[in-house]
């Protein structure tokens, strides 16, 4: 079930909410989210082509629509497309850092440029969105919401950079959520778990892998895009006015049991072979 079907239709009716990543399937899915329930809508992303198709999709929804190609990593350009996403739609009020990397390799085989590349885009990224959408954030007393990982709490096999990356982002949520706090910036995280139909399920859970984790998870399902952005809307909602610091596991219990299982999966896709790592 949607927000859509238990919160207003104007919730957040003349407030703007920036993207990093946003065409993405599950930043895309928040977008849609903030979109029905009457928000401004920012979207950033290094491919125009897709940024084009999110912004025919959000002003479908009646959103007032604001992109900018810009790598996370360029402080200088992103700064420049929520500088001009706040003159487009209106001040940033809610801040969504969610461009991130991720691709199987093993240590050992793992290049220090693949590593450096998936730290940089989702640690540094958000720290670079963060630092320049404060301008913004400040003047409307706003909510920054970070997605993270369960690998920022838990090792998982082939999953080095992202846990390094995602647990430097969950504390640097905390960070910004003690030292902002005294400007009315709230400041937390959402961990997904599974999600289903996404790149990234297709990237580390391939083929039988899927099937197998999705029996195992607590809730006996892969998460869906929807469920993430229904929980994007409560941190970011008067609901949720008084939570800062938090990370939001949304993952149907699938961290309860540990990592094990998937890990041994995970070894056994590979067939004792390295994957290669990306840049």
């Amino acid at each position: 079930m949607s927000s859509a079907q238990l919160l207003p239709a104007d919730l957040f009716r003349g407030r703007t909410v920036f993207i990093t990543g946003g065409a993405g399937d599950i930043n895309l899915a928040i977008g849609e989210a903030f979109a029905a329930h009457d928000a401004n809508v920012g979207l950033c992303g290094r491919t125009g082509e897709k940024l084009d198709k999110a912004r025919v999709r959000l002003e479908s929804l009646g959103a007032r629509v604001s992109t900018a190609v810009a790598d996370v990593r360029n402080y200088d350009d992103l700064e420049a497309g929520i500088t001009r996403c706040g003159e487009e739609c209106g001040p940033v009020s809610i801040l969504v850092c969610a461009a991130a990397g991720n691709f199987l390799a093993p240590a050992e085989a793992l290049s220090p440029n693949g590593f450096k590349s998936v730290v940089d885009i989702d640690l540094l990224g958000s720290f670079n969105a963060c630092r320049a959408a404060f301008e913004q954030l400040r003047q409307t007393r706003g909510s920054i919401i970070f997605i993270s990982a369960g690998q920022a709490f838990a090792p998982y096999f082939a999953q080095s950079h992202v846990g390094a990356a995602k647990a430097g982002v969950d504390n640097l949520m905390q960070n910004l959520a003690l030292e902002w706090g005294r400007f009315g910036i709230r400041s937390n995280s959402i961990a997904p778990g599974a999600v289903d139909e996404t790149e990234g399920i297709r990237r580390i859970a391939p083929g039988q892998i899927r099937e197998r984790l999705a029996s195992e998870i607590p809730l006996r399902r892969l998460g869906t895009v929807g469920d993430i952005a229904n929980a994007a809307i409560f941190l970011a909602s008067p609901l949720a006015s008084y939570v800062t610091g938090t990370r939001l596991v949304v993952d149907g219990g699938m961290h309860l049991p540990g990592s094990g299982l998937y890990s041994k999966m995970i070894v056994n896709a590979l067939g004792g072979r390295a994957a290669s790592d990306q840049d």
